[in-house]
């Protein structure tokens, strides 16, 4: 039997201009912690897995909103793996991020790996409204298929808009179904760890960061906005991790302003 699940979270600030969480809000697969924030006025929830999803079939979504002025970050507590699913006419598992960030606000958006297991079918669809002088860190990850296995179908789409206008529309697929060519060395080149990094910061208007190599296997583009786009290949979670770590260290030194929550 497939799971429909939805999980809230809006993060708005007090009268001292702490971040405070009115609704926290988990469901199904989805459990909600709110845990200790690396700095004083910020709030800090991870997602911590309830059971095994998605399977196929399933409809998980995470929904998060940032009030004006309030500074919030989501991760997780483990790699979400995606499943087959229990029949044979299992239907595609969905799984759906919707994140809003209002004037002055801040959101770090950073999950744990996910893993598209063989034989699973996922399709991961992340939406974002930011506010013109919002601020976001989001990080995605995908493993494709678990050690020793090949991968399941997964495809991602990561659509992002700035005070009401496009900044960026990114459509990804890997495994079975997936356009030929998908895994040759024009694209992942035989790396079973792909991942994105975006940040934005109005910043960026005043000292846009240069396009470049970092490493052998990731590019750093600024975006037609303040924004920066960070794109990596590697062989495996750990390594990919320390590239994304290495690019949002060196993105956050720029501005002069507060960072993390």
């Amino acid at each position: 039997m497939s799971v429909r699940a939805t999980a809230r979270i809006v993060a708005v600030t007090d009268a001292r201009g702490a971040t405070v969480l009115p609704v926290l809000e988990s469901d199904g697969p989805l459990a909600l912690r709110r845990t200790r924030a690396v700095s004083g006025s910020g709030a800090r929830v991870t997602v911590v897995g309830a059971m095994s999803a998605p399977l196929g079939g399933d409809r998980l979504t995470v929904e998060a909103r940032v009030e004006a002025g309030a500074r919030l970050t989501v991760d997780s507590a483990a790699a979400t793996v995606a499943l087959p699913g229990t029949g044979p006419d299992a239907e595609p598992a969905g799984y759906t991020v919707e994140l809003a960030v209002g004037e002055g606000a801040e959101l770090h958006w950073l999950p744990e790996q996910l893993i598209s297991a063989y034989g699973s079918e996922l399709r991961l669809g992340t939406r974002v409204e930011l506010a013109a002088t919002a601020r976001l860190v989001l990080r995605e990850e995908q493993i494709l298929g678990r050690h020793g296995e090949g991968t399941g179908a997964l495809t991602t789409r990561l659509t992002v808009r700035r005070a009401g206008r496009p900044l960026l529309d990114q459509q990804l697929a890997y495994g079975p179904g997936a356009p030929g060519g998908w895994d040759g060395p024009a694209v992942l080149g035989g790396h079973r760890a792909v991942g994105q990094l975006l940040v934005v910061d109005p910043y960026f208007d005043t000292a846009p960061v240069r396009p470049r190599l970092i490493g052998d296997t990731a590019a750093l583009t600024p975006l037609a906005g303040p924004a920066a786009l960070v794109t990596a290949v590697a062989a495996d979670a750990r390594l990919l991790r320390g590239v994304l770590d290495e690019a949002l260290d060196d993105l956050l030194k720029g501005p002069p302003s507060p960072r993390g929550a």
